[in-house]
C-alpha cells in the first residue's frame, strides 16, 4: 500500500472518529485484504460498516459468537475482508445496561449484559418536559452513564410545553452536579446551536431515553432534515411508540456523529463501578461526616446525611434513591462475583476431567 494511499484511508477513518488508541492495535499487521472500519449500523443479520467513504453490509464471523469474544455493536471499530467482520477491536469505552427484564426486582436482577453502543464522547440524556419528565428516572440514567466511566449531559425537551422551563433546569441542576443541561424548544433554534457545539468533528455521541422523549425529533432537527422517522406521542398516555426499532451511527453536517436508540423502557444496571458516588457527591460528601465509617444513612445515631434530610438540605426522595440504587449495584455484585467463581470452578472441573482422561488414555 502506498503512502499516499494509507494516507488517505486514515483521513477517511479520522472523520469517524478514528484516533491513535486504535491504530495502535494495527501495529504489526499489514494486509491489503483486510479492512477497517466503523459499524454504524445493525440490522436483523448484518452490520452496516463504513470506512468513511463507501458504506456496505457486513456478517459477523462465526468465532465472534463465542462468548469470550467481542461482537459487534453500533460504534465498533472492526477488521473486515470483504463483507465478512473477523475481528472487533479492543474498545475505547462502551455504554452497557443489564438485558430488560429485571428492574425493580433483586431476585431478577439481569443475568447478560446488553452492549448499547461503543467508542464514545458523550451520552445525551433525553428527557422530554411532558409526562416523561421524571428526576428519579434521570438519576438511573446519570448513575448508568457513570458506571460506564462516560461523560453525560442532559437534554430537556419540549420546552416550548411549560410556561417557565427554566424552573425545570434549575430543578435538574440540583440533582445534576457538573453536567451541562440543555433546554430544546420547538419554537426556538436558541439551544440547538449551543447543542451543536458539542457535535465537534469526529466525536461520538449516543442518545439515551424513554420513547416519545423527542430523541429522532433532536436529531433532525440538530441535522437539518429528516434522517430518523418520527411520531406522535399519545395525548392518552403520554407515552411515545418505538419510531427508533435500531441503533444508527449519523455523520452529522457539523462534523460529529450521534447514535440514535430506541426508547428505554427498563434502566437496569450491568456495570457496577462508582455510578452512585458520581450521581450523589454531596450524599457522598456529607457521609465523610459521619460519626460511623460504615454509616448505611437508615437509622443510625450521629448520621450526617439523615441530619441533612431533617433540615431540608436533601430530599427524602432523592436519598431513598441512593439507597434503592446502592442496594441494586451490591446485590448485583455479588451475583457476578458468584457467577465468575461458578465459572472458575466448572472451568477447572473441565481440565480436570481432561487430564484424567488423558491418564486413562496412556494407561491403555
Amino acid at each position: 500500500m502506498t503512502q499516499k494511499r494509507e494516507k488517505n484511508i486514515y483521513q477517511n477513518l479520522s472523520a469517524l472518529g478514528w484516533t491513535s488508541f486504535f491504530q495502535d492495535q494495527l501495529e504489526n499487521r499489514h494486509s491489503d485484504r483486510v479492512a477497517t472500519a466503523r459499524v454504524v449500523g445493525v440490522r436483523k443479520n448484518s452490520f452496516a460498516i463504513s470506512d468513511g467513504q463507501t458504506e456496505w453490509l457486513a456478517t459477523a464471523a462465526g468465532k465472534l459468537q463465542q462468548a469470550n469474544r467481542r461482537y459487534p455493536v453500533v460504534g465498533d471499530w472492526v477488521l473486515v475482508t470483504d463483507t465478512v467482520i473477523h475481528e472487533v477491536l479492543e474498545r475505547k469505552n462502551r455504554l452497557t445496561r443489564g438485558a430488560a427484564g429485571g428492574h425493580g426486582k433483586l431476585e431478577a436482577v439481569p443475568t447478560r449484559q446488553q452492549v448499547i453502543a461503543a467508542n464514545l464522547d458523550t451520552v445525551f440524556i433525553v428527557c422530554g418536559l411532558d409526562r416523561d419528565y421524571n428526576l428519579r428516572r434521570i438519576e438511573r440514567y446519570l448513575t448508568l452513564v457513570y458506571n460506564c466511566d462516560l461523560t453525560p449531559a442532559i437534554i430537556l425537551t419540549k420546552a416550548d410545553l411549560q410556561p417557565d422551563p427554566e424552573a425545570f433546569v434549575q430543578e435538574v441542576e440540583t440533582i445534576a452536579f457538573g453536567v451541562p443541561v440543555h433546554l430544546v424548544s420547538a419554537r426556538d433554534a436558541t439551544g440547538l446551536v449551543r447543542l451543536e457545539e458539542t457535535i465537534a468533528p469526529g466525536r461520538t455521541i449516543t442518545m439515551i431515553g424513554s420513547s416519545g422523549a423527542g430523541k429522532s425529533t433532536l436529531l433532525n432537527r440538530l441535522y437539518g432534515k429528516s434522517v430518523q422517522a418520527t411520531n406522535a406521542t399519545s395525548e392518552k398516555v403520554g407515552k411515545g411508540t418505538h419510531t427508533t426499532t435500531s441503533r444508527d451511527l449519523i455523520v452529522m453536517p457539523q462534523g460529529g456523529m450521534i447514535i440514535d436508540n430506541p426508547g428505554i423502557r427498563e434502566i437496569s444496571f450491568w456495570d457496577a463501578d462508582k455510578g452512585v458516588e458520581s450521581a450523589f457527591p454531596e450524599i457522598e460528601r456529607l457521609a465523610a461526616g459521619c460519626r460511623f465509617s460504615d454509616c448505611n444513612h437508615a437509622h443510625e445515631p450521629g448520621c450526617r446525611v439523615l441530619q441533612a434530610v431533617a433540615n431540608g438540605e436533601i430530599a427524602q426522595e432523592r436519598l431513598d434513591s441512593y439507597h434503592k440504587m446502592n442496594r441494586e449495584l451490591t446485590y448485583l455484585a455479588e451475583r457476578q462475583h458468584k457467577s465468575a467463581d461458578r465459572m472458575e470452578k466448572e472451568r477447572w472441573k473441565d481440565v480436570a476431567l481432561k487430564i484424567k482422561s488423558m491418564k486413562k488414555n496412556m494407561k491403555k
